[in-house]
């Protein structure tokens, strides 16, 4: 029986991964010092929540086969300290993934953005066809009680492929332990920068994923990305590489139609970064024995990601969405795909500076144009965030010179909200994009109240 322990369990992949080893016959326990809901309730309902919170180094003995480290935790977690001085086998997240998959065919989806649909997009279409497979996906998907699962039985486990730290005592990027059988790459663009402080530190990165695909393996790229491409032509004689491109499609009355040789198939999501993405979740597909038909029919009521241009509200005339981007590459991507999707309404796109490499100075330069496809832009901060992540202050005027263009910033969110408020929805589409909540705003409510049902 094998028993695991978690320093820092709440976390959205700890707690996931401590459900799917809970699932698969594990003992497992765990630490935290604040565990915050859906965490919570998730790790109560199978009697994983930890009785206090707190750190306590008795809990750690020789009977634990592995401790799994997140991220949550610092070098000197007291837990951590007492294993290392047992000498125990301490495990990163990703790290202990690769132990539970040896011997599994590892698919493995990286890059920059797109990940996570790409990812939902393989699993939606193995479920539908009910192929047996495991997977850690970063976000919750429809249909899947969990991020992660783990079993005895997958031949196949699908991993979203994350270039952010391993852990507190492994910096290394969390796909360098994947070692996969078939990969992809989405594209690159900077981000992460409190890691990856120059554009080549961020590139080398990418380098060695693509050095730990197993020799005679896939790799599967999005071509309009030079990077990439130029990274992929010195790999060609250890393994296949074949490039994606956006897949042929036509859009008519707001709906993306692909072209195939099977007629034509309608989707529930759309814009070129989607028809993107699909093209390579079509590949990987391939790699794993699925026919293109099969794949055309599995695909076409695939929803979206959580988050990934998700609706929230919706009538006759208009639809809010909420999505993750943040970073600029999916910034542009996202506000340009729902302008085009809908060229007869107007867009209003407001976006929140919330993660660390969008609220530094030096990389707000980078955000230049990207929201000029909306035609009512706002951009929030809270000054705040920049004091709790320990950033230099930036302003709203410098903010707004970097976006350029028709954007208005705000750094009051109760402002901000008055302001969309005022704005009349009639043949109007709602564009919510943020990684946080624009300070503790219920965007799903809001959006209902500014867009109700008719």
């Amino acid at each position: 029986m094998m028993r695991v322990h978690f320093i820092a369990i709440g976390g959205a992949a700890m707690h996931n991964l401590a459900l799917a080893l809970h699932s698969k016959g594990y003992v497992v326990s765990g630490s935290d010092d604040e565990v915050f809901e859906p965490s919570k309730t998730r790790l109560e309902n199978v009697g994983l929540l930890p009785d206090t919170m707190g750190w306590f180094p008795d809990k750690i003995s020789p009977k634990i086969d592995a401790i799994i480290l997140g991220m949550h935790a610092r070098k000197d977690n007291p837990e951590l300290l007492e294993a290392q001085r047992q000498g125990l086998k301490i495990f990163s997240y990703p790290e202990y993934l690769y132990e539970q998959s040896k011997d599994k065919t590892r698919v493995v989806i990286a890059g920059s953005h797109g990940k996570t649909t790409i990812t939902s997009m393989v699993m939606h279409v193995l479920s539908k066809l009910k192929v047996d497979f495991d997977y850690m996906v970063g976000s919750q998907i429809e249909g899947f009680d969990t991020m992660v699962r783990l079993s005895h039985t997958a031949k196949y486990i699908i991993l979203e492929g994350d270039e952010y730290l391993s852990s507190p005592i492994d910096l290394r990027s969390k796909f360098l332990w994947y070692k996969p059988h078939v990969a992809l790459l989405s594209g690159i663009a900077w981000d992460h920068i409190n890691v990856f402080p120059t554009w080549d530190s961020y590139l080398e990165t990418f380098e060695k994923f693509i050095g730990s695909i197993v020799d005679g393996g896939y790799l599967t790229y999005f071509a309009g990305d030079k990077a990439i491409s130029d990274m992929v032509s010195k790999h060609t004689q250890r393994i296949q590489v074949i490039p994606y491109q956006t897949h042929v499609h036509t859009v008519e009355n707001a709906i993306s139609t692909l072209s195939t040789e099977f007629g034509p198939v309608n989707l529930k999501v759309f814009g070129d970064h989607n028809l993107q993405n699909l093209s390579g979740a079509l590949n990987l597909c391939k790699q794993i024995g699925i026919s293109d038909k099969d794949f055309y029919f599995a695909i076409s009521d695939f929803g979206g990601a959580a988050k990934r241009l998700q609706t929230i509200a919706q009538n006759n005339e208009s639809i809010a969405y909420l999505d993750f981007a943040h970073s600029p590459s999916k910034l542009e991507a996202t506000t340009k795909a729902v302008k085009v999707q809908f060229h007869d309404r107007q867009l209003v796109a407001c976006m929140e500076l919330h993660t660390f490499s969008s609220l530094k100075k030096e990389f707000l330069p980078l955000y230049q144009n990207t929201m000029d496809a909306a035609d009512i832009a706002f951009v929030y901060f809270n000054p705040h965030t920049l004091e709790h992540k320990k950033l230099e202050t930036i302003s709203a005027a410098q903010v707004q010179a970097a976006f350029g263009g028709k954007v208005k910033v705000y750094t009051d969110s109760e402002a901000l909200i008055k302001e969309l408020s005022a704005i009349k929805y009639e043949k109007t589409n709602l564009l919510l994009m943020t990684s946080g909540n624009f300070d503790g705003v219920d965007l799903k409510a809001f959006a209902k109240q500014l867009i109700p049902e008719k």
